[in-house]
């Protein structure tokens, strides 16, 4: 088979790029050697038009609106898979028997608990600190706890501390949330599943039994598989430079929570939630749809349409049925926000002017609305994806280890004064 080859002219010279075909997606062309041989970089903010790295985990087709992991349509798994079945299958790359699928649940499920000495780090943060803010600190601080599983050249240390990380942040970010209202903390409970666990932990407390509704389970499990991987984004890729340096993968994962704090990133289903309080009532969406409309207003509906996704969000139709079932047994009659949503929903499936700018709600608009009427304050929506993006996370970080790739080091196209000499202040 010919060798394809893309040709650069420069400067009278002539540079030959090899094109490089995936399995899925658009060739690329391997600029490796450029800068060696052209001395010329490539300028691409935002990395958009790059590719960083290969990866055989997670593709996006956004024209096409399809997700697939590890080449199996989201919708597929969404439908007859479980979160801990797909966190196998990012792991390893192929869905488990069902001896293998035991086994990974039972290793995930006996390393929920943390260290006791853990609970001082809580208590150490204001009261109304955000969660994201302590999470990003604790996960950090797992790394002075578990120093048996640090060393990232030993395979057997990386599953351990896969097997933690995928264990231990919902209790984190459970924890984060009892603090945060003042409430004692809740230990895991071994009979529960993954979703269920992580609800209990949320809002059981000692006074009264608690028991885990099995709709609100099932759209808990969900929202956390449909979000537990999706390409090379902001936060995955911040995971993978943090380390690519050989930091620890517990700094690895507390880096990755961090980029994902961001409202650009993981703050888009709390952006829609402030967004339907901003509407309020049910009679103020005319009038907010008016301004959505004017291109003049510098407003815009924040949890419709993507931007990966041109044509629709597969994540989203699974969740919208989730999001029904969840209103459905909770009732929306004397929630406001939720009757808002509901409104909205119709009129963006229904309006020609949202259908023709392809403005459908998308995975972020239904896990606001779900997570809402659970009861969880817009301030634990991020910390629910942090959990439910972990294992996505952790599948980069170790795909990136065994490659034994390079450290990161992006260039730059330098705008900065040229050389000049520096003066002495007496004669500034």
């Amino acid at each position: 088979m010919t060798e394809r080859k893309a040709t650069l002219h420069l400067d009278g010279k002539e540079f030959n790029l090899p094109v490089m075909s995936p399995v899925a997606g658009p060739d690329v062309l391997d600029i490796r050697k450029l800068y060696d041989e052209a001395d010329v970089f490539t300028f691409d903010p935002g990395f958009t038009s790059t590719a960083s790295c290969k990866s055989a985990i997670t593709y996006i087709d956004g024209d096409k609106g399809e997700l697939l992991y590890r080449g199996y349509p989201i919708e597929q798994l969404a439908k007859e898979s479980s979160h801990l079945e797909t966190c196998y299958l990012l792991l390893y790359g192929e869905l488990p028997t069902k001896g293998q699928l035991a086994d990974f649940t039972t290793r995930v499920t006996k390393h929920t608990m943390v260290h006791e000495q853990m609970h001082n780090f809580f208590r150490g943060f204001r009261r109304d600190a955000h969660p994201m803010a302590t999470m990003v600190g604790v996960v950090g601080a797992l790394s002075a706890f578990y120093h048996d599983s640090l060393d990232i050249t030993d395979p057997w240390h990386r599953e351990v501390s896969a097997i933690r990380m995928i264990a231990k942040l919902p209790t984190i970010a459970a924890m984060a949330y009892k603090y945060s209202v003042g409430q004692p903390f809740v230990y895991p409970k071994n009979s529960l599943s993954y979703a269920g666990n992580f609800l209990r932990m949320c809002f059981a407390v000692p006074a009264e039994d608690y028991e885990v509704n099995p709709i609100l389970e099932k759209a808990m499990d969900r929202i956390m598989m449909l979000h537990a991987d999706h390409e090379q984004n902001a936060s995955t890729s911040t995971v993978r430079l943090a380390g690519s340096s050989g930091a620890n993968p517990f700094a690895c994962i507390a880096a990755g929570i961090a980029c994902l704090w961001g409202p650009a990133h993981g703050g888009a289903n709390q952006a829609c939630l402030e967004m339907l309080k901003e509407i309020g009532t049910v009679d103020r969406i005319p009038e907010f749809i008016a301004k959505a409309k004017d291109k003049n207003s510098g407003f815009r509906l924040m949890g419709f349409g993507h931007r990966v996704y041109k044509n629709f969000d597969p994540r989203a139709t699974v969740m919208k049925e989730s999001a029904d079932e969840v209103l459905e047994l909770l009732g929306v009659h004397d929630n406001p926000l939720l009757q808002v949503a509901k409104e909205l929903e119709r009129i963006a499936l229904s309006d020609e002017y949202f259908i023709s700018k392809k403005l459908y709600p998308n995975v972020d608009f239904y896990s606001g609305i779900i997570l809402e009427a659970m009861g969880f304050p817009t301030s634990m929506f991020t910390p629910i994806f942090a959990i439910s993006r972990t294992v996505g996370w952790i599948s980069q970080w170790k795909e990136m280890i065994a490659e034994n790739g390079k450290i990161g080091r992006p260039r730059q196209l330098y705008v900065g004064p040229a050389r000049r000499d520096y003066v002495d202040v007496k004669h500034r």
